[in-house]
């Protein structure tokens, strides 16, 4: 199949987890992808071991997703190896577990900067290009399910997904005159490495006594019977970027095998 093929993508958080997944489906499909990430020695690696995979080119840049002049040059840069940006994810997010009444200012900014901001950042910058270009565009933003829940050891992260779907139903709204859509999805519980260092700061600050049981105690209630993998994520991620989801904008997609039903 070729979903997405002549498409040019961006990925941000794209050198590991879903992120990587999310890129490596779109040039399955025929796409164009920019691997970016703040780690650009690892986003350059997953560019070159996907290179020649698919039809579409490969390229990677390093980006600090809050930093707005690296943002543009990391546009610029997919739109030089490319000649256009049709499909921008805002993946890229971070999470640090802090007991509700431990939480510090540091630890909010933190959060909210990358996956608050960030995305922000990454939207209008997306957003300034398909206009230039006087081409539609999509933007897809990576929620989450604590973007329906609040969850007692990591709230900064769920307020800031909970702006990532705010920001989402704004931007579609804002952006629809420009033939732009704006959708997110939202992911349940996930086998990726983000999780196992979730795992890993909640047994730091006494909320889990051994490893995993985290990951067992948010996946006890999914309908599917397991977690996720990002597999289980890139056939709604690729829809979301090919023109079979024209007529959507300003939704937000569970993929959490039934975890919140909303």
């Amino acid at each position: 199949m070729a979903r997405v093929s002549g498409r040019s993508c961006i990925v941000t958080g794209a050198a590991r987890g879903i992120g990587r997944a999310i890129g490596e489906a779109l040039l399955d499909e025929g796409a164009d992808v920019l691997f970016a990430d703040i780690n650009g020695a690892q986003a350059r690696q997953v560019a070159d071991a996907n290179a020649g995979r698919g039809a579409g080119k490969v390229a990677w840049a390093e980006v600090d997703v809050t930093n707005r002049s690296q943002v543009i040059a990391m546009i610029d840069k997919a739109v030089a190896a490319f000649g256009k940006l049709d499909v921008k994810f805002n993946n890229a997010g971070v999470n640090k577990p802090m007991n509700f009444l431990d939480v510090t200012e540091d630890n909010w900014n933190f959060i909210m900067g990358v996956n608050g901001l960030g995305c922000l950042i990454g939207m209008q910058e997306a957003a300034r290009q398909f206009i230039r270009q006087g081409t539609p565009g999509k933007i897809v933003n990576t929620a989450s399910i604590a973007s329906r829940q609040g969850f007692d050891n990591v709230a900064p992260y769920c307020a800031s997904k909970w702006s990532v779907v705010s920001l989402t139903q704004s931007a579609a709204r804002d952006l629809a005159k420009h033939d732009i859509t704006v959708t997110s999805f939202a992911p349940g519980v996930v086998a990726t490495e983000m999780w196992e260092e979730v795992d890993r700061d909640l047994m730091e600050i006494g909320a889990a006594d051994r490893p995993g049981q985290a990951m067992e105690e948010f996946s006890s209630e999914i309908l599917k019977g397991r977690v996720a993998t990002p597999a289980d994520i890139t056939g709604t991620t690729t829809f979301l970027a090919s023109h079979e989801s024209d007529y959507m904008t300003g939704q937000v997609v569970m993929i959490d095998g039934g975890m919140t039903l909303v």
